[in-house]
């Protein structure tokens, strides 16, 4: 029997938002179309041991997906800004710095330009411009990804996301949920992708 490859795992770096849920899903079904294990911070306990957690989370992975596109004040007072995603960006640049064993990240954006604005320590780090649409996220991971064995195309994606997408409600039943970002949530979510995509991409 072939010895299986090992599949790279990629720590995604989102917002928790209900209004982020397609991209949220989109971003699982990509990661998991290209053949990788997509990481998330769900079920990390708060508290200083959260910090190390999240930081040992990204060591473990080989890539990191940085979605800096919720940038906005949020709707409940006092409105503030999200902080987590380019909090989270920073570690995995930190480790990207001092790490051997290498670690490479990408910054995804909806917007042309504003990542100057808003982050302008990444000056001369392009982002890659999703336009805030699942379409958008597919094309901009297969630019993203283009140096990986395994390349699916959109539309393969798009199928993925498709299959996914009508397994959600019997994983929210069964999981006692509404929400898609809860931990068990995500590990059904995760692995419904996967076997969607290992039936769809070759």
């Amino acid at each position: 029997m072939p010895k299986q490859r090992r599949r790279a795992k990629v720590f995604l770096n989102l917002p928790y938002d209900p209004k982020f849920e397609n991209l949220f899903l989109s971003y699982i079904c990509a990661v998991q179309a290209f053949g990788m294990d997509p990481r998330v911070t769900l079920g990390i306990p708060g508290g200083t041991r959260r910090l190390d957690r999240i930081f040992g989370l990204i060591q473990s992975c080989e890539y990191s997906i940085h979605d800096l596109s919720r940038v906005q004040l949020d709707s409940t007072k006092p409105r503030t800004p999200r902080f987590n995603m380019p909090f989270e960006l920073g570690l995995a640049v930190a480790w990207e710095k001092l790490s051997d064993a290498g670690h490479v990240w990408f910054v995804m954006e909806a917007m042309d330009y504003r990542l100057a604005k808003s982050l302008s320590d990444l000056n001369g780090t392009d982002p890659y411009i999703h336009g805030g649409t699942i379409e958008g996220v597919f094309r901009e991971m297969g630019n993203a990804l283009v140096r990986k064995r395994r390349q699916p195309g959109v539309l393969e994606m798009w199928r993925v996301y498709r299959e996914l997408r009508e397994k959600i409600p019997a994983i929210l039943k069964r999981c006692g949920t509404q929400s898609v970002f809860e931990a068990s949530v995500f590990r059904e979510i995760s692995f419904a992708a996967n076997v969607a995509a290992s039936g769809i991409v070759k």
